[in-house]
């Protein structure tokens, strides 16, 4: 039985299955700052090995690795994408409420010469950043601070780009006392007539309603492996079967329908990015190059847009979703 355990957990764990990929990522690191002569050569043939290392892993993924993808504690996060894709950003605080949240940040920066509004989930690296992140959890004032730099974005003309990276809103005391369902919803619905673009980028954890807040707009893109769903797979096994081992997570993982190409058939997502070989924590240029390309796509294609046009094609978009059919049987 031992065993039959440990052949599961095996299966189930992506840190094993990428365990080989690491040791090749390890040699390329220590590649790059070396002074080897053939090392340009010598890095390129490890980047192939990598690649075909993660092809013989890709067919092999379950729901459940996805998952586990998504929340890698080496992914790159809101601030890493802020560092990388935009210039000269300036972070605000507060909601002018209650007070600020870290959960979310939120600011103006430069965006290949013009100005656009940012906003995201952060998670921490260190076990202070995470808690001092909330674990990328916001409370009520963290949507509300979300939701009053798209209002100045909107008197401005900027166009908004929020990053989704959240497991979820926070569930405690003080947030439900504070408003946190009433939060959520005020954002959707005055996000629903912003006058301005508004492009949203899921890049790990896309977490039920936290996600949602500030995950609603005109465009949105999803990471390849990132994931998008109305509840964790742990949540869901809970309330359904009140087990939460690692076979009612699997099947919850699978029926829950959480992974990016299944959403991009339905219709949820607009656009599926790429991940470089092994996924995203593993080569963050070639992740961040791929994401400034699909956002800069996605921002010209909608600022051509007039913005009466932009509205109906936004409540549109919204309408198409969660259509189905009956049939007799």
């Amino acid at each position: 039985m031992a065993e039959k355990r440990e052949v599961m957990k095996e299966t189930l764990d992506f840190y094993s299955l990428e365990k080989p990929l690491v040791a090749i990522k390890e040699q390329i690191d220590a590649l790059e700052v070396s002074d080897d002569s053939n090392r340009k050569e010598k890095i390129a043939a490890l980047r192939e090995k990598l690649e075909k290392e993660w092809e013989k892993i890709v067919p092999k993924l379950t729901a459940v690795h996805i998952v586990q993808i998504a929340r890698h504690p080496r992914r790159p996060y809101t601030l890493d994408y802020i560092n990388a894709l935009f210039q000269d950003f300036l972070e605000f605080h507060g909601d002018r409420r209650f007070a600020d949240d870290p959960a979310i940040v939120a600011g103006l920066a430069f965006y290949k010469g013009q100005t656009v509004a940012i906003i995201g989930h952060q998670k921490g690296r260190t076990t202070k950043a995470r808690i001092e992140r909330n674990f990328a959890q916001p409370n009520p004032e963290g949507y509300r601070k979300a939701l009053r730099i798209m209002e100045m974005a909107e008197n401005f003309g900027f166009p908004v780009i929020t990053f989704v990276d959240t497991p979820g809103a926070y569930p405690g005391i003080g947030a439900e006392e504070r408003g946190q369902a009433e939060a959520i919803a005020y954002n959707l619905k005055t996000i629903s007539r912003l006058k301005t673009p508004i492009i949203n980028i899921i890049i790990g954890e896309g977490g039920s309603g936290g996600g949602l807040g500030i995950g609603f707009g005109d465009a949105l893109l999803m990471l390849e492996y990132a994931f998008y769903s109305v509840i964790s797979p742990e949540g869901c096994a809970a309330i359904l079967w009140k087990d939460q081992g690692p076979t009612a997570v699997e099947q919850a993982a699978e029926n829950l329908g959480l992974r990016a190409e299944k959403l991009y058939e339905l219709g949820i997502i607009d656009k599926l990015i790429p991940e470089p070989p092994g996924a995203a924590h593993m080569d963050y240029e070639t992740t961040f190059k791929n994401v400034d390309k699909q956002l800069h796509l996605t921002l010209k294609k909608l600022q051509q847009q007039a913005i009466p046009d932009l509205l109906d094609e936004r409540y549109r978009k919204i309408r198409r979703q969660g259509i189905f059919e009956t049939r007799k049987t």
